[in-house]
């Protein structure tokens, strides 16, 4: 059954990132963009107050997941492992941080463009 939750919070992030970077780009998906940025800066900022900037609350479930499954030394964002364990490129932490945050900082920029100044 862990493993199920495993995958399933691991699908659950994919869905999240693409959403976050991408929904915004089709008229279809704006508003569910908005939502779901809403929600990241929401765990990232309020719920960051007491967990730490950018905390994630599906990153500390999928965590406790892959530590009662043995997984140590887990890094602490979801996005540094995709970069270790999926893709094999090693890349600084403050990197990896900060390519996130810009990258959906730009993502959240142009759905407000798209959803407020150009309808």
């Amino acid at each position: 059954m862990l493993y199920v939750l495993d995958t399933l919070l691991f699908m659950t992030h994919l869905v999240v990132i693409g959403a976050n970077l991408f929904a915004w780009i089709w008229k279809r998906t704006r508003r569910l963009h908005l939502w779901v940025a809403g929600v990241t800066v929401f765990s990232w900022g309020v719920l960051g107050i007491w967990n730490g900037f950018g905390y994630c609350f599906l990153t500390d479930w999928e965590w406790d997941i892959k530590r009662k499954l043995g997984e140590r030394d887990l890094p602490h964002s979801f996005v540094q492992y995709l970069s270790d364990n999926v893709f094999g490129l090693y890349l600084s932490p403050g990197l990896v941080d900060s390519l996130t945050l810009w990258l959906f900082v730009a993502a959240i920029v142009c759905s407000v463009y798209l959803n407020f100044v150009r309808k």
